[in-house]
């Protein structure tokens, strides 16, 4: 398979997820704003610097008002992780191997397109219409998901496209949990207890996890058992170790593994040594998940430098927030 075309396959994957994870990104924090008790407060701004976007953001807006945060995480092509340029570039890639996927690939991709671009002036006009279109773009998402699962041959095309999609989805994991450090919890005990307990809810409705952690967890929605699942459990397919272990497959599947395998396990490691009850203290939590996702955009450019870019001397950039 020509580098090109693999490259191509990897970042489309990485588009159509971030694109996914944008929106249940922006949901969690609408819900986070709706659920929290008098005296906690949390800023839009910090949306932002979770997403790594506040300087760039800076450059056209002089404040942080909701609905120009909102249009820009959503429509403003000027920002190539919104939305609606993630998967314009998803669209792109996509005419160039429509050979090597199933037909059925391209119409979905175009329709999600057309229906982000038709529909996103009106996620600035309530919040209610917000949701209903962000709930249709991770709706749109799921399905072309299944559809590569469904009926798409799992062979080297097909490793890249799984390889791209686990390591934006494990990323944007860790940014959803970061947004809990940013909340500034009331002064009561009782209402604390109750702000916490909320927002740690709503990071697992985010993640459609809610469900699947009381069947394998409990009951109790505590921060640290919330964090060991997103993080550590292998069974889960958002969580940060499902992912890792997802990429595994795809290097073993692959020629000339060693170099990103090695960062993969490096970064199993970290999260097998991470305790999760010291994240009571909010700043750590932020360092934490800063570091993860360092390590990640390591493992990108690992596997960029490898498989896309061998014979080049200079290395991608690497952040994983970063286009190709």
């Amino acid at each position: 398979m020509l580098s090109r075309v693999a490259e191509n396959l990897y970042w489309m994957a990485r588009y159509l997820e971030r694109a996914d994870n944008t929106a249940r990104f922006i949901n969690s924090v609408t819900q986070m704003l709706l659920d929290l008790p008098r005296g906690a407060s949390f800023g839009w701004d910090v949306l932002l610097k979770v997403a790594g976007l506040d300087e760039l953001y800076a450059q056209y807006h002089d404040d942080e008002r909701e609905s120009d945060i909102i249009r820009f995480l959503i429509q403003d092509e000027r920002n190539p992780s919104s939305i609606l340029a993630s998967i314009q570039c998803a669209r792109e890639n996509t005419r160039t191997f429509r050979e090597v996927v199933p037909m059925e690939l391209w119409e979905r991709i175009n329709g999600l397109y057309l229906y982000v671009r038709d529909q996103a002036e009106h996620a600035t006009q309530g919040r209610s219409q917000r949701y209903a279109l962000l709930d249709g773009v991770i709706e749109h998402q799921q399905a072309i998901t299944g559809l590569l699962m469904g009926s798409m041959s799992q062979d080297l095309a097909y490793q890249f496209i799984k390889l791209g999609r686990n390591l934006e989805r494990a990323d944007m994991t860790t940014r959803i949990l970061d947004v809990n450090s940013a909340v500034r919890l009331p002064a009561e005990a009782s209402a604390a207890q109750f702000a916490r307990e909320r927002l740690w809810v709503t990071t697992l409705n985010a993640l459609s996890a809610y469900l699947m952690y009381r069947r394998h967890v409990g009951m109790d929605v505590a921060g640290a058992s919330v964090l060991r699942y997103l993080l550590c459990d292998k069974h889960f397919p958002r969580s940060v170790a499902h992912c890792l272990g997802e990429i595994e497959d795809c290097l073993a599947q692959l020629v000339d593994y060693q170099e990103p395998l090695r960062l993969a396990r490096a970064l199993w490691r970290r999260l097998e040594t991470i305790d999760c009850a010291v994240y009571a203290d909010t700043e750590r939590l932020h360092h934490d998940m800063d570091r993860i996702q360092a390590e990640l955009g390591a493992l990108h450019a690992a596997i960029s430098q490898r498989y896309f870019y061998r014979y080049q001397p200079t290395v991608v950039a690497h952040t994983t927030q970063d286009q190709s």
